[in-house]
């Protein structure tokens, strides 16, 4: 007794594969040295240790939105301790903080519009 697959059977198997949206995808986005460190620059968090982008979210707008979210952050009055409570570049954030203490905090934050989502991980010198 015979246990493969009728070829019409694989071929159609396989060709579901190509249903499947390219963005349902998850991308890990290379970040450069200058994407990571921003010690001197006070328009994104001072390291960014990862980035990640799904659902129909492009690499260059995870980008875009480091500085973005950075900006509504600290826009607040509390300065780098700040929190964003609005939409940024159309998405709604929501963020995780860990390891805080009273010179830096390590935070996630969660950004989501529809099915795309950008997550970004950084730390944050006060």
């Amino acid at each position: 007794m015979s246990h493969r697959l009728p070829l019409g059977l694989l071929a159609a198997a396989i060709g579901c594969l190509s249903l499947v949206p390219a963005s349902a995808s998850a991308a890990t986005c290379s970040l450069s040295a200058d994407d990571k460190y921003h010690k001197a620059n006070n328009a994104k968090p001072t390291y960014t240790r990862s980035l990640k982008a799904t659902g129909g979210a492009s690499c260059a707008t995870a980008k875009k939105m480091i500085g973005a979210y950075y900006k509504c952050r600290v826009s607040g009055g509390k300065g780098k301790k700040g929190r964003c409570s609005k939409k940024v570049l159309g998405y709604s954030c929501s963020e995780k903080r860990s390891n805080v203490i009273a010179t830096q905090f390590d935070a996630t934050a969660t950004c989501r519009k529809g099915k795309a989502r950008i997550v970004t991980a950084y730390t944050q010198f006060t």
